[in-house]
């Protein structure tokens, strides 16, 4: 039974990591010069460097994240990027991120969401930090290696 406690950090590395690079792919899709628009809107300094900074963030990190190589590291940028969305985008339309407006004959409406998903994001960050990478993670590999290593060089002493 311990042996699967583990698991649990493989769910959210997936979906933590799957998200930022989403996130991170959308903007450089739309263009960079777009998301650098809407950081200066909000009144983000350096708008243009702010935005290859959180694209490269979201798709690194991201990605980090989903193979779980160096979680703890890449938790720390990644955080500060969701605890600034959540202050400056997503906390005047209050906690809900799904914000039913309307269900017309096109289909249902939403509006500006809400900073759940940023809290939500965190806890997972903060728990794969706290918690580890769980299975099938480079960290994971990295760590064995070393213990390897290490034993060697102690029992060649």
């Amino acid at each position: 039974m311990s042996h699967w406690r583990s698991w649990w950090a493989l769910p959210l590395r997936l979906i933590v990591g799957y998200g930022f690079m989403a996130h991170g792919y959308a903007k450089i899709v739309r263009g960079p010069d777009v998301f650098a628009g809407i950081l200066a809107a909000i009144g983000v300094p350096a708008p243009d460097l702010m935005s290859f900074a959180t694209i490269a963030v979201e798709l690194a990190g991201g990605f980090a994240v989903l193979i779980g190589a160096f979680v703890l590291w890449a938790s720390v940028p990644m955080a500060t990027i969701l605890v600034v969305a959540a202050l400056t985008v997503h906390l005047p339309n209050g906690f809900s991120s799904i914000k039913l407006e309307a269900v017309t004959q096109a289909g249902a409406r939403f509006g500006q969401p809400g900073y759940e998903a940023d809290l939500l994001y965190l806890a997972c960050l903060a728990a794969l930090a706290l918690g580890g990478s769980g299975p099938f993670a480079v960290d994971g590999v990295r760590a064995r290696r070393a213990a390897t290593r290490s034993t060697r060089v102690s029992a060649s002493d």
